[in-house]
């Protein structure tokens, strides 16, 4: 997305999705190749990412970790400055509640960025931290990543 002044425009979304039957090393790979194809594209000046949770399951945490580490790691290449938000600030910013739930959050991405349509929970989370980010920052354009479903 992109900001001018208070106005918020929607530019493009989308998710990387690994294919789960390769080797995690590999879906690593995959998605430091694809952020960094998207960075080529949209030449975003900045970036923002959803701040680390620690999940029930420790090994699903580690993978997360893992998956951050390749995604900080492409914005560190790129050279863009990264920007961190905690889940409930970037509800609270987008819905006005902490603890609104995905479809919220999806239905008020939306309604802030017309034109936008629904790409996806998933999407639109990302879309979120990127609003959150505009609240915060006055730097444009995003490259937003959400961490988890």
């Amino acid at each position: 997305m992109e900001r001018e002044g208070s106005r918020l425009s929607f530019v493009d979304c989308g998710v990387i999705r690994p294919d789960t039957k390769i080797r995690f090393e590999q879906r690593l790979l995959t998605l430091h190749i694809a952020l960094q194809e998207v960075i080529l594209r949209l030449r975003p000046d900045v970036a923002a990412i959803e701040e680390t949770f620690v999940n029930v399951n420790a090994n699903a945490t580690l993978k997360l970790g893992n998956a951050r580490g390749a995604i900080l790691l492409s914005l560190a290449q790129a050279g863009l400055p990264v920007s961190e938000y905690a889940p409930n600030l970037v509800k609270k910013t987008v819905v006005g509640a902490g603890r609104a739930e995905k479809t919220q959050v999806d239905m008020m991405v939306q309604m802030l960025l017309p034109g936008c349509g629904s790409h996806g929970l998933d999407a639109m989370d990302a879309l979120a931290i990127a609003i959150t980010h505009a609240q915060h920052d006055h730097i444009t354009p995003y490259v937003a990543a959400q961490m988890g479903a």
